[in-house]
Formats: structure tokens, sequence, C-alpha cells
């Protein structure tokens, strides 16, 4: 600054890089992740509908947010470019971990390319999506919204300590953003000096010497504007540097816990057989509500032996399309002592049992064998009748209770009827007059809230085989006038024996002879309610025991005969 008059060319030539530096001050990025618009609104409405994250952000916020714009909650998101939120570090955080989780496509800008209150969000986001326990999340949370908040929610502990552990990097990052805010402000006031200078100028490109010094002081004070922007920016790269292996470590402990949940609680889902259809039509907190439900629910730590169930269930019902025609497959009743099975013809070593086997040939109603091509048995309702008296709370081995077993295969029986389209009805008994009734006609959805109604229903109380027989009976005799159908099939799954009167014993007889129902019997770590001559036996077409709870083969051939 001697003075001396300078062109506009010489002046140009020493401002033409800060000119550059200030063009270019709009480029920096707060979003880690690359997300289309359709994915920002993806974010920003389950924002809107997950009352958990919005609480998560305003915590984030009130004890780490250092940034300047808007909530979570107010924020424009990125626009169609890509460009720029302007929200808060801890709210682009949140976003940028769950667009992680969400997006089918994943890709994340390089670091170069975000402002430098964010590099410690790219960080974070880059040690996720490195770390091999989130490629096993991305499984259960890929083009799902839901999955991806829970995910995001189940990381949150894992971030407050990443967020407490760095607070020395977002602070120096802090301070380089600050810094090279300066140094575009600097590069800035350069182009206005420049632009004053050209104003002053004469024809022949001449500026005044005042005008000159001015653009020359600009340039000084951007120089020293950048080297304490670099200087800056190099301390915030050392702080982020140091806290890259606590970072990562927090990363992967965050994608495991996540991976975890997301899978326990895919598991839940298809144990209690809720299709990835079902959830998709669920609105957020109806989804959030079922879910906590599951996890709390009287029978949730029985979810994966349900599940197993079920499975076996199908696998049974596969077996029974692949037999050829004239197999054995099925149990029907008649008088065709070719045909009698075992448990029938033992019954006549028994003297005490040979009037009861003689009376059941007389009637036509000994169990035989049914072959390939014959007529179709169970075209009436499955009807499933679960003791839940007080002694069903009782574990066996692997601490299951009998409880839990009987609701298993009763729900694997719920299947069973909706893949044959017949009517499902579950009764819940204890004591005589108590029962609670639940009914799933086949051309119905059955619903899972009415489902786990009926399988989270516990009535106490002591046992009567009458009531819920009787009802079961009254149910078959009413779909009989309604709609001509017999044939029925009850399951009766209970761990006490209990006394019934003679009257009502020929009563019932008289029912299933003229609607031509079986009845199959369960007793769950009860032998001695299962042996030849109980009063289970002489109610009971076919009769088993089942003392191991975690064992669902023990009831594998009833889905072969029903």
């Amino acid at each position: 600054m001697d003075g001396t008059p300078s062109t506009l060319n010489e002046l140009a030539n020493r401002t033409g890089k800060w000119l550059g530096m200030s063009a270019a001050a709009s480029g920096r990025h707060t979003a880690a992740v690359v997300a289309d618009r359709f994915e920002q609104i993806a974010w920003r409405d389950t924002y809107a509908q997950s009352a958990g994250l919005r609480e998560l952000a305003e915590e984030l916020s009130g004890r780490y947010g250092t940034g300047p714009g808007a909530g979570a909650g107010t924020r424009t998101g990125p626009g169609a470019d890509g460009g720029p939120t302007g929200g808060r570090p801890t709210d682009d955080l949140l976003a940028d971990a769950f667009l992680a989780a969400y997006k089918v496509a994943l890709r994340l800008r390089e670091p170069g390319e975000m402002d430098h209150s964010r590099l410690f969000n790219h960080q974070v986001v880059s040690s996720l999506v490195e770390s091999p326990e989130f490629a096993e999340l991305r499984r259960e949370t890929a083009g799902d919204p839901y999955a991806a908040a829970m995910a995001v929610l189940a990381q949150a502990p894992a971030l407050r300590r990443m967020l407490d552990h760095s607070r020395d990097a977002r602070e120096r990052a802090e301070q380089a953003k600050q810094a090279r805010h300066g140094a575009e402000g600097a590069a800035t006031a350069v182009g206005e000096a420049l632009q004053q200078a050209a104003a002053g100028a004469d024809e022949a490109g001449t500026v005044p010497a005042p005008a000159a010094d001015a653009v020359q002081r600009a340039v000084e004070t951007a120089e020293a504007a950048e080297a304490a922007a670099r200087q800056a920016a190099e301390g915030a790269a050392q702080a982020l540097a140091a806290a890259a292996p606590g970072v990562a470590a927090g990363a992967r402990s965050a994608a495991a816990k996540a991976a975890k949940g997301a899978r326990e609680e895919a598991a839940l889902m298809r144990a209690w057989g809720v299709g990835a259809g079902e959830l998709e039509r669920m609105a957020f907190d109806e989804r959030a509500r079922l879910a906590e439900r599951l996890r709390t629910g009287r029978l949730a730590q029985w979810a994966e032996l349900i599940g197993r169930f079920r499975q076996m269930a199908s696998g049974e019902r596969a077996r029974k399309v692949e037999n050829a025609t004239g197999e054995l497959v099925d149990v029907t009743l008649g008088d065709d002592l070719s045909r009698v099975i075992p448990s029938e013809l033992a019954n006549l070593g028994l003297p005490e049992l040979r009037a009861v086997f003689a009376a059941r040939y007389a009637a036509g109603e000994l169990m035989l064998y049914d072959s390939q091509g014959e007529q179709t048995t169970g075209q009436g309702a499955v009807i499933a009748c679960v003791d839940t008296s007080h002694s069903m709370y009782t574990e066996g081995p692997g601490g299951v209770s009998r409880e839990a077993w009987a609701k298993g295969c009763a729900l694997a029986l719920l299947d069973q009827a909706r893949h044959a389209e017949r009517d499902f009805v579950g009764i819940l008994f204890s004591a005589a007059g108590k029962i609670q009734v639940f009914r799933f006609p086949a051309g119905q959805p059955a619903g899972i809230a009415r489902t786990l109604d009926f399988a989270e229903t516990f009535l106490g109380g002591g046992t009567s085989y009458q009531t819920p027989l009787t009802a079961a009976a009254e149910l078959l005799e009413e779909e009989f006038n309604d709609a001509a159908r017999t044939r029925g099939d009850i399951v009766m799954l209970t761990d006490d024996e209990c006394d019934v009167t003679e009257k009502w014993m020929r009563g019932w007889q008289e029912a299933k002879h003229r609607l031509g129902f079986r009845v199959f019997g369960v007793a769950i770590g009860a032998p001695p309610a299962a042996e030849a001559g109980s009063v289970l036996d002489a109610l009971c077409d076919n009769l088993r025991s089942v003392e191991d709870f975690t064992d669902v083969h023990a009831a594998a051939d009833l889905f072969r005969v029903i």
C-alpha cells in the first residue's frame, strides 16, 4: 500500500483466489447421507409420527446442541439437490442415522463436502456403516421407516456416550466452522472492495490509490483469516482423529444393540403370524403399540415356542399333500375292524374297556385309518378348548409353562383352520360355568389384536370338562343348523381330570353321533388323565399325554388328521 495507483487488471490478479472462495462458500453440506426428496419426506413423516424421536431430538439438542437453526420438527430438510439443512447438529445426526438404516442404496458424502460442524456426524455415520453389525441391522430396516426409527432409538444410549466423549472434537469442529465462516466473509469483503475500486476507475482502468489500498487491506485480512481457518481445521482434524477409536467402538455397540432389537421384534412378529404386508398397512403408533404388547404380554417369553408350533404345523400340512393315492393319511370314524388304529385295539386288552370298545363299534365310532381319495374329513369348525385353571401356570422342562404349550398348540390350530378355510373357535375354560369364547370365522381376517386377546386371557380357578365341551357341541350344532356342515374337530387341552355326570355323557354321545365331530385330547403334564379308563379317555376319540413342554412334535399328528 504505497499510494501508487493500480489498474483493474492488476487488482483482479491479486484477488482472483478470494473471489473464487466467496463463490464456493455455500457448497458445504450438513447431511452425511445422500438422500433424495422422497427419502427426506420419509424421515420427516416418521419424525412427526414418533414421539420417541422428537423427545430424543430435544434431549440431545439441549445437552449437546451448539448449532443455529430451527428444531427437527420445523426444519426444511435437505432439498432435492441434497443441499444444506440449516438444522441443529444433533438433529442432522438423527436424520443421518435414520437414513443410513432406511435407504436401500446407501451412499455417504465425502468428508471434504461436509460443513465443518457436521464432520463429527459424518464420522459417526461412517463408523456405523462400516461395522458388520450395521449390515445385519439393515437387513431388517432397509425400506422400513418404522424399523429404521426403532433402530435410531435403540442406538440412543451409544449416541449419548459418543457425544459425551467427543466434546473436544465437536468444539474444535465448531471453531473450525466459525473460522471458515470468517475466511469466507473476508473473501466476500475482497470482492466488495474490488467492486468499489472498479466503480472509481477511470476510462483507462486506473484505480485511485485509496481504493487500491482498500483492496490490498481486504486481501491481507482474507489471507490472515484463511490461515486461521486452516489452523482451526487442522486442530479439528486432529481432535476427530483422536476421537475416532471411541466413535468406532461406540458405533459398533450401537449397531449391535439396534440389530439385536430389530431381530427380536421381527421374530416376535413372525411368531405371532404378523406378515410384512400387514405391518406396512399399520400406522406408526399402531405398530409401536403392537410391538410393545408383544414384548410385554403374558406369553411374550414363549414367542419362540409359538413360532415353532406354527412352523411344525405348516410342515405337517405339507406332508399331507405329498401323500400318494391310497396311502394312509388320516383318521376317521367307523366300524371297519380292518382299519382300526392301534390305540383302539389296545382297549380290547383291558377287560374293563372291552364294553367301551363294543359300544363304539356298535355306534360306528371306532377310530379308523383313512386313506387318500376317501371322503375329506373335518369340514366343520376346529374348536380348541384350552384349560386355564390355576395349575396351568406350572412350568416344566426349559421353564415352559403348561399354559404356554397349550396356547402355542391352539394358535397353530388357528392357522390350520384358516389354511383349510374352516371356522376356528377358541374356548378358554376353568371352573364350572367359567369360559370365554373367541370366534374366528373363516371368511374374516383373524386380526392380531383378537388373536392376542385369546392368547393372553387366563381365567384361573378349577377345572370343568362339561362347561367347555357343552359350549363346543352347541357351536357345532349351530353351524350344522346354519350351514349344514358336520364333521367338526374338537381339541381338548387340559392338565387335570374331573368327573362328568352320566346324564351329560349320554347327551354328549348323542351329539357326537348326530353331528359327526371328532374329539382329540391332550393331557398336558398329567399322565393319569390320559390313562385308559379315565374320564378324558372316555370323552376323546384320540388321546395323548405331553410331559416335555419344549416338544412341539408331540402334537404333530393332530395337524395331519385335522
